[in-house]
């Protein structure tokens, strides 16, 4: 018997005779259903469907519940409304990232926090730590299935298998108690892919909406999709992972999120150290680069100047599947960061050149509608 957990969805794995599945932070997920380049390929080009169960839940209520997130959180919980999503962050109070996740108002003083599945344990002992006042904190994690339907055909899909007015939806709302596939689910227009998409929270029906999808998206190219494709569709969109482009000790400002970072918003935690380092100067950024010779930027890569000096390390890399390209994330000293800069990687003992380009590598092309 594993010792792994497993997502309502783990028999199901069985119907993929590629699938292969790996121990993902103490979870046993699959890393790919049929081939990483194939299910990276249709999410970029027509779909894939994502088994991401493992994420976790937290309900957060209670009439203090706003201003607690608020205080927890660097984004303005209070621009908010009911039926959207928002992306923010947890810091410690030296600046570092707890976690990063999205924030989904339910409604008034009533919040959905989804989390990233390694950090379950730790962001509940972290908010339950600073809980005060008429606040309620509940783990659903356990009961919520979440699939990721994701890719330019996702919205064709998906209308096929409910009713409710998912076209009208803008990036980051979301609809809940709305049948899909004959089903009571919660759909937001998020994802993790750099594509159009649609994320579905559901509880017991999980393998019922999986089928649905996959028999509804046959004639559009739908693929069942990895975490492998997940990861490189990601990477080449600049979408971080904690871990790797945040942690406990990566800023959301060295990691070039200062955007979901409100400074004035009044206090939260981290805010103090957040702001010192935007009036002084950020001493690290998060740049794109690429190896002009020969080999593939790995993480923990370490990052030089001409001089032979190390400047960083590479947060995430990997020969881009749409780009055909050995490009890679890194952490770098501030002075370095110009586009253009050369650097160099040290791989193995060997010192291999790069170059500093544009992130993200990858952006959603923009539909043109047709000319009547």
């Amino acid at each position: 018997m594993s010792s792994l957990k497993r997502t309502p969805l783990f028999p199901l794995y069985a119907d993929f005779k590629g699938a292969r599945c790996i121990d993902f932070g103490g979870w046993e997920l699959p890393v790919q259903f049929s081939g990483i380049q194939q299910e990276h390929a249709a999410v970029r080009e027509q779909a894939g469907l994502f088994d991401v169960s493992h994420m976790g839940e937290f309900i957060v209520s209670g009439a203090g519940s706003e201003a607690f997130l608020q205080q927890m959180t660097t984004n303005d919980v209070l621009q908010l409304q009911p039926g959207q999503a928002q992306y923010t962050m947890m810091c410690y109070p030296d600046g570092g990232v707890v976690d990063d996740l999205l924030v989904y108002k339910l409604g008034e003083q009533h919040y959905m926090l989804v989390i990233n599945a390694s950090n379950i344990d730790k962001d509940w002992q972290w908010l339950e730590a600073h809980a005060d006042g008429d606040v309620s904190l509940r783990d659903q994690s356990d009961g919520t299935a979440l699939l990721a339907l994701q890719g330019p055909k996702a919205l064709a899909i998906l209308s096929k298998v409910t009713d409710a007015p998912v076209a009208a939806l803008p990036a980051f709302h979301f609809l809940n108690q709305v049948s899909v596939c004959g089903h009571a689910a919660l759909v937001s227009r998020t994802g993790y892919t750099g594509e159009d998409g649609f994320e579905i929270y559901c509880s017991s029906n999980a393998a019922s909406i999986w089928r649905g999808l996959l028999a509804a998206g046959e004639a559009y190219g739908l693929m069942p999709a990895g975490l492998g494709a997940r990861d490189t569709l990601r990477f080449e969109a600049k979408l971080p992972l904690y871990g790797h482009e945040l942690s406990a000790d990566i800023s959301p400002l060295e990691a070039g999120l200062g955007y979901f970072v409100k400074l004035d918003k009044g206090p939260f935690i981290g805010r103090e150290e957040l702001q010192r380092q935007k009036s002084e100067g950020i001493p690290r950024k998060l740049i794109g680069l690429e190896l002009l010779e020969r080999g593939i930027p790995r993480p923990h890569y370490t990052v030089h100047n001409a001089e032979g000096e190390q400047i960083g390390e590479v947060t995430t890399g990997t020969q881009s599947p749409t780009l055909k390209r050995n490009l890679g994330l890194a952490l770098v000293q501030s002075v370095y960061a110009a586009i253009g800069t050369e650097l160099w990687l040290d791989i193995r003992g060997k010192r291999l050149k790069a170059v500093v380009v544009k992130a993200p590598f990858y952006k959603q092309p923009k539909v043109i509608p047709a000319q009547s």
